[in-house]
């Protein structure tokens, strides 16, 4: 899109196409009441000096209390807490409530069980949106982040058990390679259609699928979410499927077929006809999930929607 004809939702859409972790960020407000909200726009600026930065919209009903607190901290939710992070989103009265918190030693709100926090004061406040804080005190914990894409939560833990899990094999690592409502098949000789995919013979299965891609289409391609691992008990493979998105172009092997037009009865494999149809039915409703069993059975993880 040109500037003068851009979308807002549109754009906002874009963006949320980069990944990013979830926090709660909280502070003080004059009478010492503790105030806080989700926010995903966190960053770090520098080690030393130990500085981060937050943004929050001038709109924000907390956007006074923020820029006129002597400072900040930025809790970074554990892939446990969706929960905490839709209450922080929520404009509900008293959102400490409903959690476990303490004050940290530079005295903002520390939330419990978070993936880590850092305690700050306030640095600086450039063009009255951006808050840099310098780090005073801060905590590692040892859980997985939250993440937060195309308006979905994800979960890592449950990614990397997954793929751990089928990676003690030799698995088949594949791919459903998708643009613009039609996904990438691969025919072969006996007339029935598969996936893109490969034997994992070793190294990072996301890396290794990467490679591949590149190779045999000769496009360019964006690995992204895992979408599906499972067990195929009638062939006796494993199977490690992601989702991709393909530029625009031809593609050296095999071709692009729209999503209403699959031939479903002439897969590889049910299990691969049975995939297919759910790529089908998730994109027409835009919500995702992580399939985790076997060619027969077991269970769609949902990415999580945010409330």
């Amino acid at each position: 899109m040109t500037t003068a004809s851009l979308d807002p939702r549109a754009l906002r859409d874009a963006f949320g196409s980069f990944m990013t972790g979830v926090t709660v960020v909280t502070a003080n407000d004059a009478s010492g009441n503790p105030i806080g909200f989700t926010a995903n726009s966190f960053a770090s600026v520098s080690i030393d000096p130990p500085l981060l930065l937050v943004c929050i919209a001038k709109t924000s009903r907390n956007f006074a209390t923020m820029t006129s607190a002597k400072g900040f901290a930025v809790n970074v939710l554990s892939d446990k807490q969706m929960t905490v992070s839709n209450t922080f989103a929520k404009p509900v009265e008293d959102r400490f409530a409903a959690v476990e918190w303490k004050s940290g030693p530079h005295g903002a709100p520390i939330l419990a069980g978070v993936s880590a926090w850092f305690d700050c004061s306030l640095n600086e406040i450039v063009d009255h949106a951006i808050l840099i804080g310098r780090v005073e005190a801060f905590e590692n914990g040892a859980m997985a982040g939250l993440g937060f894409a195309r308006g979905s939560y994800i979960t890592p833990g449950l990614s990397g058990k997954a793929v751990a899990a089928a990676a003690e094999g030799a698995p088949l690592i594949a791919a459903v390679v998708e643009r613009d409502g039609a996904v990438l098949l691969i025919p072969e000789a006996d007339g029935r259609w598969r996936l893109p995919q490969m034997v994992l013979k070793g190294g990072e299965a996301l890396a290794a699928l990467q490679e591949y891609l590149a190779a045999t289409t000769g496009l360019g391609i964006e690995v992204g979410f895992l979408y599906s691992v499972y067990d195929n008990k009638t062939t006796g493979h494993q199977h490690i499927v992601y989702r991709a998105a393909a530029e625009p172009g031809d593609s050296q092997d095999g071709r692009f077929i729209p999503l209403t037009e699959l031939p479903l009865d002439k897969m590889d494999n049910s299990a691969t006809a049975d995939l297919l149809k759910r790529f089908a039915a998730e994109s027409a409703l835009g919500n995702f999930g992580v399939y985790v069993g076997d060619e027969k059975q077991g269970k769609v993880h949902p990415y999580a929607r945010k409330a």
